[in-house]
């Protein structure tokens, strides 16, 4: 059987030879076209067009594909005639008509070149590479400057060179009159990221989120009126030197639909998240265009302080014995803002990794800017943590307060960690992590105030300090190795 059709195939582009190969060119202004867009860059493009098609071999010409495209993710299929329409030869013509490309094909040709002064120049171009080197008919040389060139005259436009990029094929039909085909490739330039707006009111104990998907399209060519779709997840690919490639097939999602404004449907697919925008959406080239994508009001919230002032423990082959290693000299308390992406906060939705930025209102009713951060993808139902910045009327301070190294293989170390509010009226809670850095084997001593185990290395301390007042936790901690 494998021997039957390649037969028929070397008889196909023997009958090429003898009669003749038809060009064709789309023929419907009406494309079909549906974009999936994955938040890491690519695209996977779906166009279909009607061609007219003759029985036997024909060249068909694709124009106005991106010019990003990975050529090597084509794929060609007739709708009309799958088993009896298929592509001998497909060719990526992207030889785009421009200066440098109109002198590389007149080498040896007669050419006239006008100077910023007005003089003119005829001569056979030896070189178009920087600056323009003419000989005339008396064999006269003469080199004008690149920058000097206000004009240069060619006799026509050569073959082969076209004015946008373009797929080209050598199709085999096995009947003739109208086919609709279907192309899908992928491409770079066109990338997604998803923009919330979060307004925490003055209490600072509930928000208001608009989130809105963000899309860039630098890929060379437009898509008008497109169905679009939009892939949240880390697909996986792979990155032949300066070109990313994904596997061909549509992934991504959202959980619930009911999370999304009129006209984007959320749902799962695969492993991934998905929006479906409800209507046509052309997006143009070198173009950003934003769709609102989820709501949410009155969101459980809450804002919180951490001083950080600790180093880490990295796990070293030994322990530290040096009494200054791990004295930062931090004093900023930072400033977080955390609330549930669950039902009962208010939200159920998934939020895809996108920018956060954070507004309150002033006095005035003017909403101000009091924080931007990044997320990362976060499910239905999980916690998210934002920076906002550092509280100006809060201070930290970690001291050493003694350091012993009581036997070969034993070490006692103590802080003292100071908290001030200089607020006027608020008080406040302060998150304290500490992390037990010097070596993986310790025991907390004593200590003046409740603390929680986070992990197997640090240990965090939650204070609430007044207005205008200091608190001070204190702990000594002892870490023995063997000998």
């Amino acid at each position: 059987m494998r021997h039957l059709r390649w037969t028929a195939f070397f008889m196909i582009i023997l009958l090429a030879g003898v009669f003749g190969i038809q060009a064709q060119e789309d023929t419907d202004d009406d494309s079909d076209v549906a974009v999936t867009v994955y938040n890491q860059g690519t695209a996977l493009i779906r166009d279909r067009r009607s061609f007219d098609l003759s029985e036997g071999v024909n060249q068909v010409d694709f124009t106005d594909v991106a010019s990003s495209i990975d050529a090597t993710s084509v794929s060609f299929v007739s709708l009309s005639d799958p088993d009896g329409t298929f592509v001998l030869e497909q060719n990526y013509v992207y030889d785009l008509v421009g200066t440098s490309a109109l002198l590389e094909r007149y080498i040896d040709q007669v050419i006239t070149v006008t100077t910023s002064d007005g003089s003119t120049f005829s001569g056979v171009l030896l070189s178009g590479r920087g600056d323009i080197i003419l000989q005339d008919e008396g064999g006269q040389v003469t080199v004008v400057g690149g920058d000097d060139v206000r004009n240069i005259s060619f006799p026509a436009l050569p073959d082969g060179l076209i004015t946008r990029p373009t797929l080209r094929w050598l199709v085999f039909s096995g009947i003739s009159g109208r086919q609709d085909v279907e192309l899908t490739y992928l491409t770079g330039g066109i990338s997604w990221t998803a923009d919330y707006n979060i307004l925490l009111n003055t209490d600072n104990t509930s928000l208001d989120l608009n989130g809105w998907i963000t899309l860039t399209n630098t890929s060379g060519t437009s898509y008008d009126d497109a169905q679009l779709k939009l892939v949240a997840g880390d697909v996986n690919r792979i990155a032949p030197e300066d070109f990313y490639y994904i596997e061909e097939q549509e992934m991504m999602a959202m959980d619930r639909a009911a999370a999304a404004p009129a006209g984007v449907e959320q749902r799962e697919f695969f492993e991934y998240q998905l929006y479906e925008i409800g209507r046509p959406v052309t997006i143009g080239n070198n173009e950003t265009k934003q769709v609102e994508f989820v709501t949410g009001a009155g969101i459980t919230a809450n804002t919180y302080y951490v001083y950080d002032a600790s180093d880490y423990f990295y796990g070293y082959y030994s322990p530290i014995t040096d009494p200054g290693y791990g004295l930062t000299g931090i004093t900023d308390v930072q400033n977080y803002l955390e609330f549930s992406t669950g039902e009962e906060s208010g939200l159920g939705a998934d939020l895809p990794a996108g920018r956060v930025r954070v507004y309150q209102e002033d006095v005035d009713g003017a909403a101000l800017l009091i924080g931007e951060n990044r997320i990362e993808h976060t499910p239905e139902g999980e916690e998210i943590n934002i920076y906002l910045g550092n509280a100006f009327d809060l201070v930290g301070e970690r001291i050493q307060t003694d350091f012993n190294l009581v036997a070969n293989n034993v070490l006692q170390e103590t802080y003292e960690i100071h908290l001030r509010n200089r607020k006027d009226d608020d008080t406040v809670e302060i998150r304290v992590p500490e992390r037990l850095f010097r070596w993986s084997n310790w025991e907390i001593l004593s200590t003046s105030h409740d603390y929680t185990q986070l992990d197997s290395a640090t240990i965090e301390f939650r204070v609430d300090v007044p207005p205008g007042e200091e608190v001070v936790i204190t702990y000594t901690v002892q870490y023995s190795w063997p000998r």
